[in-house]
């Protein structure tokens, strides 16, 4: 049986500063423009939405906030992440402080990452937004390493305060779910995505755009 779907192309344009979310797009041969949205991830009409209500829209706000910045040919990719722990959702930390007080809560215990995710297709005028959750185990952190952790910089910009992909790596025991989306960005979901669009993954996988 033929596949019908859509061979044309579309460029991918990444609506995230995240260096993380760029990187798994150009793992699997996909070349994003990057343009940030600017929005504001701590407004307070935001942070008080359940944590996937929270990551959804801020993904569906930062792909619209750029969405005039792009021509009709294609692919925005708008993403937020969060990490929800006895539920509460816990952001980027910020301060070292923090930080710390995060890790001492999550070592030996577990969470859930939720990864908002908002595609718009330009040319064909549809989006769709969707979220990817898994489950994180933490192994139990010393006092001495999670002060080593912190003093590296790396939680404090990273939901939840830690990364699967950095430093942080040797301290998550075991996933239930999928890695990229613990990442930053669904690799998977984006797929799913792209299909249901009625396009090839080749469609964006072969696109070249300069940053």
């Amino acid at each position: 049986m033929s596949d019908s779907r859509m061979s044309d192309s579309r460029s991918v344009v990444l609506a995230s500063a995240s260096p993380s979310r760029r990187r798994l797009l150009e793992s699997c041969g996909i070349s994003a423009q990057v343009i940030v949205s600017g929005v504001d991830e701590e407004d307070p009409k935001l942070t008080s939405l359940e944590p996937r209500e929270m990551v959804i829209a801020l993904a569906i706000l930062k792909a619209h906030t750029i969405k005039s910045q792009v021509g009709s040919e294609h692919l925005i990719i708008g993403c937020d992440s969060t990490f929800e722990f006895q539920g509460k959702s816990l952001g980027k930390p910020l301060t070292p402080e923090l930080a710390t007080a995060r890790c001492k809560e999550l070592r030996g215990n577990f969470g859930f990452l939720h990864t908002g995710h908002c595609i718009i297709d330009t040319k064909q005028g549809i989006e769709i937004s969707d979220v990817s959750t898994s489950k994180v185990f933490f192994a139990d952190m010393t006092d001495a390493e999670i002060a080593e952790y912190v003093a590296s910089g790396e939680p404090l910009n990273v939901a939840g305060g830690f990364t699967l992909d950095g430093l942080s790596a040797p301290f998550i025991t075991r996933i239930e779910g999928d890695p990229s989306g613990i990442i930053g960005l669904s690799l998977p979901l984006l797929r799913r995505v792209v299909n249901s669009l009625g396009l090839s993954w080749n469609s964006i996988a072969k696109s070249a755009v300069s940053a």
